[in-house]
């Protein structure tokens, strides 16, 4: 496996995404399939992502999991994960397939992904390339438009890329009507990977944002919405940032709703919905915004304004 200090973190967060995804893509469908490309033969995370799988045997029952694996060059791949194949239900059936992402659309019909739930992990292997958060519909570098597209085919579909660079734009294009992204950086300040989520799935999303900041990385992420600054990994983050953020959403905007604000904070930086309220009831505190209601939580339908 690789040494890079960026992949232990990578593989966590894969298996904290598929726990989350799996027990609801079986309750929305008999059928579901995991996709696993690698750019690379390190194939980092398969191993781990099969274990998730036999570690969910009991809910598969009277439900089939499709799990493919790409990996280019990865010839040891099927031997490191025929012993854990072994131990699976018998309603799970992994195909491993030569070949790396650009594979996927293939390997997708083969395995009768569409119609039904589909995870797709993709690791293109290449470092961070642009600003955090830019919104550009071109795919990133070494991502096949082709494989957005496959990604996109299930009902519903879900796709959790690294490396590359920023993809936001590339993944909302494709279809995937929520999108998240972060950039892992490491700890000389120097290579990062762009870590991207797009789902139709607010849990999921929910999901993604709670295990990014449960991962003990020891390494920053930088935020889209704040990129000149890094952030270290904390369960109760600096909320400086996001309190500059949700001030130049209300400055864009105008007044803008709790659950809006929630909602643009899940989705536009790296800190998850709940950090919205501490951030924004600090900002009342300090007379920077006004709220519509004199006390009280601050509940979802409140409107908040810039103070002056």
């Amino acid at each position: 496996m690789s040494s890079d200090p960026i992949a232990p973190v990578l593989r966590e967060l894969l298996v904290r995404q598929l726990e989350a995804w799996l027990p609801a893509a079986l309750k929305r469908s008999r059928r579901a399939t995991l996709a696993l490309a690698y750019a690379d033969g390190d194939a980092r995370g398969a191993d781990d992502a099969l274990r998730a799988v036999a570690a969910h045997a009991d809910r598969l029952r009277g439900s089939r999991l499709a799990v493919v694996v790409l990996a280019a060059g990865a010839a040891d791949l099927p031997g490191r994960l025929g012993p854990i194949e072994g131990a699976l239900p018998a309603d799970v059936a992994v195909h491993v397939v030569p070949g790396g992402p650009d594979r996927l659309p293939v390997a997708l019909k083969a395995a009768g992904a569409a119609g039904a739930p589909l995870l797709s992990v993709v690791d293109l292997g290449v470092p961070t390339a642009g600003a955090a958060g830019t919104v550009d519909p071109t795919p990133p570098a070494g991502l096949d438009p082709a494989v957005l597209a496959a990604a996109a085919g299930g009902r519903p579909s879900e796709l959790l890329l690294w490396g590359g660079g920023p993809a936001r734009g590339a993944l909302a294009a494709a279809g995937f009507p929520l999108v998240a992204e972060a950039e892992l950086v490491a700890g000389d300040g120097g290579t990062g990977t762009a870590i991207t989520l797009g789902t139709g799935w607010d849990r999921s999303l929910e999901a993604f944002k709670d295990a990014l900041w449960a991962v003990d990385a020891g390494l920053p992420y930088g935020d889209p919405a704040d990129p000149e600054h890094l952030l270290d990994v904390s369960r109760d983050p600096d909320p400086g940032p996001l309190r500059r953020e949700l001030l130049a959403e209300l400055a864009r905007s105008g007044p803008r709703t709790v659950s809006e604000l929630r909602r643009h904070t899940l989705t536009a930086t790296v800190y998850r919905s709940a950090d919205a309220v501490r951030a924004l009831t600090g900002l009342v505190d300090d007379g920077e915004v006004v709220r519509e209601r004199e006390s009280g939580r601050l509940a979802g339908d409140e409107v908040i304004s810039l103070a002056g």
